[in-house]
């Protein structure tokens, strides 16, 4: 944990910055209310301490051709430690496999696949049963449409911060 605890300022410069991380630090400083040099360290410093870990490109998935998007439930056969272990190991591989979540309830992960594809998701399916990743069985549900999708998170409600 860092020496130093975040404040008002510290939320508001990674909301800012998650909706927008090609910011110029001018632009940022007048957003969250500081002068440019301090707004600067700031960032430096919640780099350093891990709180902004990258910046990424939003590509238009759609412009680069047709994909299929499939959410899977999965159930291992066993329950041991090393069982999860190997199956994260494992699906951390599958480079179409791009969240996977332990979840509490009926199953025991929820995947999300960007494939090709329903022919190309089948096949993957069958491979990865074919690996032996530990699955007893999945269920899997194609997306149809998406008509939500947030790439940030809600800082400011989350913990309890506004803009001022």
């Amino acid at each position: 944990m860092p020496d130093f605890k975040l404040d008002r300022i510290d939320i508001n410069i990674l909301a800012e910055l998650q909706r927008n991380g090609r910011i110029t630090n001018t632009d940022l400083s007048e957003a969250v209310a500081l002068s440019p040099s301090p707004c600067l360290a700031r960032v430096k410093r919640l780099e350093k301490y891990g709180y902004i870990v990258g910046y990424n490109a939003q590509i238009a998935l759609e412009k680069l051709g047709e994909t299929s998007t499939v959410f899977t439930e999965v159930t291992l056969g066993d329950h041991h430690r090393e069982d999860f272990q190997k199956f994260e190991r494992q699906i951390r591989t599958v480079d179409e496999v791009i969240e996977a979540h332990l979840i509490s309830g009926g199953y025991d992960y929820l995947l999300k696949f960007v494939t090709r594809g329903i022919v190309h998701y089948q096949e993957l399916m069958e491979e990865i049963l074919e690996k032996d990743f530990g699955i007893a069985k999945y269920f899997s549900y194609v997306v149809l449409k998406s008509p939500v999708v947030k790439l940030h998170y809600p800082l400011g409600t989350l913990f309890k911060v506004g803009r001022e």
